[in-house]
């Protein structure tokens, strides 16, 4: 069919020119070869719908590639596993923190900050020999992105920290308050993020250095990208806190908690080590 002018229902329900590009660069994000990409391209074309969603698109996607690369279709899951680390936002605070401290920096979550007005419980404290970075993580569902009032929240936490200082009652120096979200920020968030000097993270801003891009440049990828762990599993290492897969190739024995026996065991490895590789 001519897909030029095809209609697609996104997770919030809004409607979306279609475009195969974008399917495109996100099956070369997962690391397939051409042919894959191409073949899946051509298999995807021959389904689609006007009215289709993004989610029906996405699901035919992971698994075609799935019986071509299952590492590649584990990476291009990627944003679904990052919402199977909800519901509660803990494991998402944690793995925040895991990308922070592979790109130079010690942290610290759930850490109490006292303001000069009240004390604050801060997600992730994040600090070099130069800088101290506080930030406030949003785990948020499929749909729903971050609005303006969730930076102007967080800004005004981050203020009473510093007017506590200011006030000579302690000598902290941060730099930097960071607000992140496991989704998107809307144009007015961005907008208030840039006045306030608060610096935004979301699965894709900035550009380049979104969250996706910072996954892939470290290979820091969740558990929950596995295509081999059952969701019952997933869910066991993350009560663990067991949240990278780098995690879980060098603390092996929860698989034996888990009772899963050695042939199978071997073969979730393998596939942690296959991604792990950047």
């Amino acid at each position: 069919m001519d897909i030029s002018n095809l209609q697609v229902i996104k997770a919030s329900g809004e409607k979306a020119k279609f475009s195969i590009d974008r399917v495109a660069e996100s099956l070369k994000r997962s690391g397939a070869n051409d042919e894959l990409i191409n073949s899946t391209l051509e298999k995807l074309k021959t389904e689609l719908y006007d009215g289709i969603t993004t989610k029906e698109i996405y699901n035919r996607a992971f698994s075609l590639l799935k019986e071509g690369n299952k590492t590649s279709a584990s990476k291009y899951k990627l944003k679904t596993a990052i919402y199977e680390l909800g519901p509660t936002g803990f494991p998402f605070e944690k793995f925040i923190a895991a990308l922070l401290s592979h790109s130079g920096y010690k942290t610290e979550t759930g850490k109490i900050y006292q303001g000069k007005c009240v004390s604050h419980e801060i997600d992730v404290e994040a600090k070099s020999d130069t800088k101290l970075i506080l930030i406030e993580c949003k785990f948020h569902n499929a749909g729903r992105n971050s609005d303006v009032k969730i930076p102007l929240y967080i800004d005004s936490r981050f203020r009473d920290i510093k007017n506590f200082r200011n006030n000579g009652k302690n000598k902290l120096e941060f730099e930097e308050g960071w607000v992140v979200t496991n989704t998107r920020f809307t144009a007015d968030a961005i907008k208030y993020g840039k006045c306030s000097d608060l610096k935004l993270l979301s699965w894709d801003y900035p550009k380049g250095e979104g969250i996706k891009d910072r996954i892939d440049q470290l290979g820091l990828y969740p558990i929950t990208v596995s295509t081999l762990l059952s969701e019952r599993e997933k869910n066991f290492l993350l009560s663990r806190d067991v949240v990278l897969c780098q995690e879980l190739i060098n603390d092996t024995f929860y698989l034996d908690h888990l009772g899963i026996h050695n042939p199978r065991k071997k073969r979730i490895l393998k596939e942690m080590e296959e991604l792990c590789k950047h």
